[in-house]
């Protein structure tokens, strides 16, 4: 897989996901940053840093990127969520557009 079909997303803890471009796109935020003619350092390097995203929560959100790409069809398959991690995965959620 070429560099370029790819994308990085580092956690804060520094965690570092590398993930496949189409996967990232689901999210309207990553999507405008890496698509946007704008001056976008995410755009040039393919990497997102998000200081404020645990990696635990990182690491689900690039679970249901996937699982969004799989069952876009619309078959309707759930999407499992620890009770734990709710509030953070929606406040992650809601920043990325998701």
């Amino acid at each position: 897989m070429r560099k370029e079909d790819t994308v990085k997303l580092i956690s804060a803890e520094g965690f570092e996901f590398v993930i496949d471009r189409s996967a990232a796109l689901v999210s309207n935020t990553l999507k405008n940053m890496l698509t946007s003619s704008g001056g976008f350092t995410e755009r040039e390097f393919g990497e997102v840093r998000f200081p404020e995203i645990s990696t635990r929560i990182l690491e689900k959100v690039c679970q249901y990127f996937y699982w969004s790409l799989q069952y876009s069809s619309g078959k309707e398959v759930d999407f499992p969520i620890e009770p734990e991690i709710t509030l953070e995965l929606m406040m992650a959620a809601n920043y990325l557009h998701t």
